[in-house]
């Protein structure tokens, strides 16, 4: 069942990507400002309307949880994680570095993820047991074992501030003790970026179930590790999170609690 889901809502993804897509050519895009820093345009709005009742029809009893507020949660049992359009802010200034991320959860434990890139064409996919997928091709994290050779990826708060030296203190520290850091501005490709093995880990706090939760699944089926700061094990519905390749991992909790107490 979960195969067969995955492949549905990747064919919905696709679908709503190209549109997307095609909408980048077309509309010089007016954002509203939901909060400071914190974009939405129609095309937000409107991809998420066609992903609520694609969704639907495809499991009729999961509730939503979906960035722009469409549709109904369900208090326990399945529920549809959406993002309609990871990375906003790149879109609205015509940096194609954005994606949709799908995820399928139960309780708060994401069973299968789609994240699609419209500007690549890349398609990620996972689904529980079932591994994890580029474009249908079998994926996996890298073998980095040092943070000393690791590349990783990470995002900025656009409007919660209330731990900024301590994440300021951190990306110092990341930044001497790596071979580098990047900012996609998608903490969805960041994560499907992590599970291809392209970055060996990804780091933010303040994130968002929709901006994680097919993420998560990517990257623990393609052989990583996905935990909060503090090594919890709800980072989807938690406040930060933390992903590697599982060979860093430790190695990330023990550097982010020297700083995030």
């Amino acid at each position: 069942m979960l195969q067969h889901l995955t492949t549905e809502v990747e064919r919905l993804s696709k679908s709503i990507g190209s549109w997307m897509k095609e909408q980048t050519d077309v509309h010089e895009h007016i954002a509203e400002e939901k909060s400071d820093n914190n974009l939405v345009t129609f095309v937000d709005k409107e991809s998420e309307r066609r992903f609520v009742e694609g969704l639907s029809a495809m499991l009729p009893e999961a509730g939503f949880v979906a960035e722009e507020g469409t549709g109904v949660r369900n208090e326990h049992g399945l529920n549809w994680v959406i993002d309609p359009l990871d990375g906003t802010t790149n879109f609205v200034h015509g940096m194609r570095i954005w994606c949709t991320s799908i995820a399928l959860c139960d309780g708060n434990k994401p069973i299968l993820g789609v994240i699609y890139d419209p500007s690549s064409d890349e398609c990620f996919t996972a689904w529980k047991d079932g591994g994890a997928f580029l474009n249908g091709q079998p994926i996996h994290v890298s073998k980095i074992n040092t943070l000393q050779q690791s590349l990783f990826a990470t995002g900025f708060p656009y409007h919660d501030f209330g731990r900024e030296e301590e994440y300021i203190q951190l990306f110092r520290h990341m930044m001497r003790s790596t071979r580098g850091l990047r900012r996609l501005g998608s903490a969805a490709l960041d994560m499907a970026w992590t599970a291809c093995g392209r970055v060996d880990g990804f780091y933010e706090y303040r994130l968002n179930p929709w901006d994680v939760a097919a993420g998560t699944i990517i990257v623990e089926e393609a052989g990583g590790t996905v935990t909060e700061f503090n090594g919890g094990d709800n980072p989807v519905f938690g406040d930060d999170l933390v992903c590697t390749n599982g060979l860093l991992q430790q190695d990330m909790l023990n550097t982010i609690a020297q700083y995030f107490k």
